[in-house]
């Protein structure tokens, strides 16, 4: 197994294009970190680490969703070395190789703590080197928002039978569900998707969670909002580096960014916690949004949905059902620990008994 270090630290080709390659003079590297997303802390607390921690050698600049280059231009980018890393999350890249979305999320698979247990320690880091190799990249696991929630919609959702025809912004497998569910599936970058729901080219649609949902704005725009998120039980974010760059930095430096990405993952999970607690009472009381929770026979519907659209990417070529092989028996040996564990105490937590003043 490859060595790990898990100390805390403090498009398009043509669009691409037109932007310079990496400068490197008087011994500094001007490095550039596109993402498929608005700008945010996290993003540039790893840049500025990066830079600091090299002393100034590795001199990164972090760029939002649409300052450099597209949402989901950030792949090409950095494949052919215009950018040199992207913050992403790698089902978007699916149409590329179905064994993306395994390094993401699929519905119903993985915890945020099981995906990277399975990547750090169940094979994943080696089969998503493999796969990243095959576009001159370097993946690494960067951050994670967690269980995600279900959506927003403009009515209530009663029934499976009210998915039929829906005009719904959902990514990735969950994607393929919802569509073989009935709904017309549409995948529209962040910035788009308000937009999209109040000139009702979309029903509905899901982003992330109570946080980042309040502030790109989506309660202005729908006022159901529903949970669980099936389709994302635990989203992991990706740092993924020109491989070509990764390989020329010294073994130092690739430890140095590997540890501080390893830091930005905790920092990311531990962020993303404290913002939902505090994003959701402001989005109930203060903007009147109904939080609802998916029927359980929606949900049954949507769990045998994703069994089948899992099984099929998972099987479609020999890579893939590597993937997926490593992927369904980490799922199924943990899943076994999680219940009686995790679960079993989360149960317990919430029965009827004092606690404290």
């Amino acid at each position: 197994m490859r060595r790990r270090t898990f100390l805390a630290a403090a498009g398009t080709a043509a669009a691409a294009s037109t932007f310079p390659a990496p400068a490197i003079g008087q011994g500094i590297r001007e490095l550039k970190l596109v993402c498929s997303f608005p700008m945010f802390p996290a993003l540039q607390l790893l840049a500025r680490t990066i830079t600091e921690l090299s002393g100034g050698r590795l001199k990164v600049t972090a760029f939002g969703a649409d300052e450099l280059v597209g949402s989901f231009e950030v792949f090409d980018a950095v494949s052919e070395g215009v950018a040199d890393m992207y913050w992403s999350t790698e089902y978007y890249w699916q149409d590329r190789s179905p064994a993306f979305p395994f390094f993401t999320t699929v519905p119903f698979g993985l915890t945020p703590a099981e995906t990277v247990a399975w990547i750090h320690y169940g094979g994943g880091q080696e089969l998503w080197d493999e796969l990243g190799a095959n576009f001159n990249l370097k993946p690494l696991p960067a951050g994670s928002s967690g269980v995600q929630m279900g959506g927003w919609f403009g009515k209530e959702m009663i029934s499976i039978e009210d998915f039929k025809g829906l005009r719904y912004r959902i990514p990735g497998l969950g994607g393929e569900v919802l569509r073989r569910l009935g709904a017309i599936v549409i995948n529209l970058p962040p910035l788009e998707i308000v937009p999209a729901l109040k000139s009702g080219a979309l029903d509905a649609a899901e982003w992330v969670g109570p946080n980042d949902d309040l502030q790109l704005g989506l309660h202005t725009a729908a006022k159901y909002y529903y949970y669980p998120g099936f389709h994302e039980p635990g989203t992991t974010n990706s740092l993924s580096i020109n491989k070509k760059l990764w390989e020329s930095l010294t073994s130092e430096d690739r430890v140095m960014i590997e540890t501080v990405v390893a830091s930005s993952y905790t920092y990311v999970r531990a962020e993303t916690h404290v913002n939902r607690i505090k994003a959701l009472p402001t989005l109930l009381e203060e903007h009147g949004v109904q939080l609802r929770k998916f029927d359980d026979g929606i949900l049954r519907a949507f769990g045998k949905a994703s069994g089948e659209v899992v099984a099929e990417i998972g099987t479609g070529d020999p890579f893939t059902r590597r993937v997926y092989e490593s992927y369904m028996k980490f799922r199924e040996a943990s899943r076994k620990w999680t219940n009686i564990s995790v679960r079993a105490y989360l149960n317990a937590r919430e029965l009827d008994f004092p606690y404290g003043n």
